[in-house]
C-alpha cells in the first residue's frame, strides 16, 4: 500500500507540474520532431568548402553548391563565434573540411539545425565581423558559389555586431496529431550531440554523434520488438537539439524514463576506458565528473545557440516535491543498470557518478547519462562500433529497464491510461 500511496503521488505531483510549467512557458526553440519533409524539393547539396586570404584582415568562406539558397549570418560572444543560417543542404565534404585555420578563422563546423535548415558555426580566432555575403553562378559547370566574408574587428565593433545580428526565437511550431492511447511506460532514448555539434571526435576522425546515434537506434530497436514499451527517440537523424528541448520532449510527451546516450574522450590519457553512468545532482561526485558535465553543457554554443536553462522557476514549490523522489529512482536504476552492464561490458573504477548535467534536470521524469567508453581509447573505440558488442549492452540496458517497470507494472495506475507522445518523430 505505501508504494501504491507514492506512485498516486507522484502522478498527480507530475501532472500539477506539467500544467503549471507548459501553461505559463513557450520554448524559443524550433522543435526537432516538428515538420514533414513530404513533398519538399531535393535540399541543395554541398561539394566543396573552403576558406582563403580576401585581403588585410578579410577571410572568406566559399561553399560550392548544386544550386542557389538563401543565406544569412550573425555573429555571437562567448565563445566568438559567427553563424551562417542556410536552408537545408545535403553536406558532402572530407572528414578534414573546416578544420584548418586561415586568417581570423579558427575552425568551423556544420550540419543539419532543424528541420528544413542547416547551419555553419564558424569559431573565430579573433574578433571579426561578417562582411558581404555573393553568390556566384560558375559558368563552366552550372556550380553555386557561396562566399561569406569575415573582416577583423577590434572587441568593442564586436561586441556591437554581436548584438545588432542577435537573431530573433524562433516560433513554435504545432505538434503533431494525437496518437491512440496507450498505457505501456514511455521510454524516451537520447543521442547525444548531432547536426552542428558533433561532440567528441576520435584521432580516426569518427564523431560522437554518429556512435551514439546508431547505439541509440539499436536500442531503440532493441526496446520495441519486446512489444512492453512505447519508445521515442529525441531525434531520429543527424540533428541538432538545444538540451533544454530535449528536455522538455520527454516531459511533455510524459516519458517514465529518460535515457542519454554519449561517448567520452580524453585525448591525454588514452589508455582510459570503460563505461560510467551518470545521474543528476547540483554537486559532482568529483572534479572528473564536474569537468565533463560543464563540457556536455556547452552544446548548445557549439551549434551557435545560446543556452535555454529550460522550465525556471515557475513551479519551484510542486518541484521540490518530487524531485527527491525522482532521483531516487534514477538512482536506482543507475544501479541496476551497473549490474546487467557490469558482465557485458567495461565499467570505469566509479561506474555511477552525479553531476549537473542539463539533459538530467527534469524534475518528474527518472534521467540517466550513460558515457559507453572513451573514443580516445582504441579498445573502447573498436568495441563501440562492433554490433556483436553493442547487442550485447543493449540487451543488458533492456534487462535493466525491465527490473526497473517489473516492480512498478503490477501496482494500480490512477488515471486512466495516457496518450503516447504528442510529438511525432522527424521523417528521414
Amino acid at each position: 500500500m505505501l508504494a501504491s500511496h507514492r506512485w498516486i503521488r507522484r502522478r498527480l505531483l507530475r501532472s500539477m507540474i506539467l500544467a503549471v510549467s507548459f501553461a505559463l512557458i513557450a520554448s524559443p526553440s524550433v522543435r526537432a520532431q516538428d515538420g514533414d519533409r513530404t513533398g519538399r524539393a531535393p535540399a541543395a547539396v554541398a561539394i566543396a568548402a573552403e576558406l582563403s586570404n580576401g585581403g588585410p584582415g578579410i577571410t572568406k568562406l566559399t561553399l560550392t553548391l548544386s544550386k542557389p539558397i538563401e543565406a544569412r549570418a550573425f555573429v555571437m560572444e562567448r565563445p566568438d563565434r559567427a553563424v551562417i543560417d542556410l536552408a537545408e543542404v545535403n553536406f558532402q565534404l572530407g572528414a578534414e573540411t573546416g578544420r584548418k585555420r586561415e586568417g581570423v578563422v579558427s575552425s568551423f563546423r556544420y550540419g543539419l539545425f532543424a528541420p528544413g535548415r542547416s547551419r555553419i558555426v564558424v569559431d573565430l580566432a579573433q574578433p571579426a565581423t561578417v562582411g558581404r555575403i555573393e553568390t556566384v553562378t560558375r559558368p563552366r559547370d552550372g556550380a553555386v558559389l557561396l562566399t561569406v566574408e569575415f573582416q577583423r574587428s577590434d572587441r568593442e565593433g564586436f561586441k556591437r555586431a554581436a548584438v545588432a545580428s542577435d537573431p530573433a526565437p524562433q516560433p513554435r511550431k504545432a505538434m503533431a496529431p494525437v496518437e491512440p492511447m496507450d498505457a505501456r511506460p514511455l521510454i524516451m532514448v537520447d543521442a547525444g550531440h548531432g547536426g552542428t555539434d558533433p561532440g567528441a571526435i576520435a584521432a580516426t576522425g569518427v564523431f560522437e554523434k554518429d556512435i551514439v546515434f546508431g547505439f541509440a537506434q539499436a536500442l531503440v530497436t532493441r526496446l520495441e520488438s519486446g512489444g512492453r514499451y512505447r519508445v521515442r527517440m529525441t531525434r531520429d537523424r543527424d540533428v541538432f537539439v538545444p538540451l533544454s528541448e530535449r528536455v522538455r520532449i520527454a516531459r511533455e510527451a510524459k516519458a517514465d524514463l529518460f535515457v542519454s546516450i554519449h561517448a567520452d574522450s580524453i585525448q591525454s590519457a588514452p589508455q582510459v576506458r570503460g563505461a560510467t553512468i551518470y545521474t543528476g545532482s547540483e554537486k559532482a561526485t568529483d572534479a572528473e565528473s564536474a569537468r565533463l558535465a560543464e563540457r556536455e553543457n556547452r552544446a548548445d554554443a557549439a551549434a551557435g545557440t545560446e543556452s535555454n536553462e529550460g522550465p525556471g522557476h515557475v513551479a519551484d514549490i510542486l518541484q521540490e516535491l518530487t524531485l527527491r523522489e525522482t532521483r531516487t529512482f534514477s538512482s536506482g536504476f543507475a544501479k541496476g543498470l551497473m549490474t546487467q552492464l557490469g558482465p557485458v561490458m567495461e565499467m570505469s573504477p566509479k561506474p555511477h557518478r552525479e553531476a549537473g548535467f542539463m539533459v538530467l534536470r527534469s524534475p518528474d521524469v527518472p534521467s540517466v547519462l550513460v558515457e559507453l567508453g572513451y573514443l580516445s581509447s582504441k579498445r573502447d573505440l573498436d568495441l563501440l562500433q562492433s554490433d556483436a558488442w553493442r547487442a550485447d549492452v543493449t540487451g543488458g540496458m533492456a534487462k535493466a529497464i525491465d527490473a526497473f517497470f517489473g516492480s512498478r507494472t503490477s501496482l494500480t495506475r490512477p488515471n486512466p491510461p495516457r496518450r503516447s507522445a504528442a510529438i511525432a518523430p522527424v521523417s528521414p
